[in-house]
């Protein structure tokens, strides 16, 4: 298939499209419930476990829609996959915001994992095809997607900390809606984007079957990575109000993750676009487990503002490295299996975190032990990273999996 050329003018809106179909999907659907989530405590009478369960249900449904992503992406263009998943997500938001059953939200959290990761497999794999062999102009397309969720981040950093405090916990459901209704403004961009999009990616049955034993390394690293950083999204609010922060620290240190997320792809581009190992993905996990330590070992105000720059500008460069280690490593008709493949253990590791987090900090009714646990884990993934070689170069000894 030729590749189609877009002036810079298309190339701009497509990527803006893309982004907020992350926006939607990553930055409401999946992170801004840690800015919520201490309103639903205090209203609903949760504790950590019950807390980091809803998030467990939201990674439940993501792994679903994962694992029979690998055959959708067979039988659909990624482009219909992903509109369609920008569009239920945004349902999902709007009945979030109708409900305080407990279980009725965890359906909700459920379903919008599962309409999620489609988008979020078809994102990267429509960005990377966006600018044909140019790896470095690819890779910023891949972060500045995936950077969507940042935006998502910023708008949810700068209303809901002042919401919760002019009018009370029990206005959580307002946010809900008020994303779902964001969400319902940014969509119509997003489906434009997926229609301009030509893609190689369905995998053909007769595909060559990709050097899974090869990438053992690189899927360890990735599935550490999703083990450790949603504890930190999911429970950052709650880890700032025990160390008595108000809400416009809240909203300040939110708004710095999200910003350094929309700023990352253009530290990080020339890293990803030049390793074909898995060096990138070391560097990154590593930095994210530094941003995750760093406010339990210094819980003042400015172990919080380094920890939160930190973890912005490294949060969405381990997706991007997968993505990136993907595209340079493996023949286009694979791509969309491994994407699949990689997301599967991304929500697998994304299933364990919260709740395990939850649970010790439950057990030490302190949720700092949690943030702990999860930097140790990045920390295994950056080593199991850094030992990931590039396909291109034959390892001296294949990575396998234990």
């Amino acid at each position: 298939m030729q590749q189609q050329e877009y002036s810079r003018a298309q190339a701009l809106w497509i990527l803006a499209g893309l982004a907020f179909g992350c926006c939607i999907t990553s930055g409401f659907a999946r992170f801004a419930y840690g800015l919520i989530l201490p309103s639903m405590q205090d209203d609903l009478g949760w504790g950590f476990a019950q807390a980091g369960w809803i998030n467990t249900a939201n990674a439940l449904g993501y792994l679903l829609s994962a694992v029979v992503s690998v055959v959708l992406f067979r039988r659909f263009a990624q482009e219909r996959l992903f509109a369609w998943g920008v569009v239920l997500t945004t349902l999902t938001l709007v009945a979030s915001g109708l409900t305080r059953d407990f279980w009725m939200l965890s359906f909700w959290r459920f379903a919008s994992g599962v309409f999620a990761a489609p988008v979020f497999i078809s994102a990267g794999a429509l960005a990377s095809n966006l600018f044909g062999a140019d790896q470095r102009r690819n890779a910023m397309a891949i972060a500045l997607t995936f950077g969507g969720g940042g935006l998502g981040m910023v708008l949810a950093a700068v209303t809901f900390p002042p919401l919760f405090a002019y009018h009370g916990a029990g206005s959580w459901p307002v946010a809900w809606l008020s994303m779902g209704v964001a969400s319902v403004v940014m969509t119509p961009l997003s489906l434009w984007a997926a229609r301009q999009l030509n893609t190689p990616m369905r995998g053909a049955a007769d595909a060559p079957a990709p050097p899974l034993r090869s990438m053992g390394f690189e899927i360890a690293g990735y599935f550490m990575f999703a083990v450790g950083y949603i504890v930190y999204l999911t429970f950052l609010s709650a880890w700032m109000r025990s160390l008595g922060a108000g809400p416009w620290m809240v909203s300040a240190v939110w708004s710095i993750v999200g910003i350094g997320t929309l700023l990352s792809s253009f530290l990080w581009r020339g890293v990803i676009g030049r390793f074909q190992s898995g060096v990138p993905l070391a560097l990154t996990n590593g930095c994210v487990a530094v941003a995750i330590i760093l406010p339990v070992v210094f819980p003042t105000l400015a172990g919080l503002l380094v920890s939160s720059a930190l973890f912005g500008l490294t949060v969405f460069m381990p997706p991007t490295s997968v993505t990136s280690f993907i595209r340079q490593n493996n023949p286009p008709e694979t791509w969309g299996r491994l994407m699949s493949l990689y997301t599967v253990m991304f929500a697998v590791g994304q299933c364990i975190g919260p709740y395990a987090a939850g649970l010790i900090g439950d057990a030490f009714d302190n949720i700092g032990y949690g943030l702990v646990a999860a930097a140790v884990i990045l920390a295994i993934g950056a080593v199991c990273g850094a030992m990931q070689r590039g396909l291109a170069a034959p390892p001296a000894k294949d990575a396998v999996l234990p």
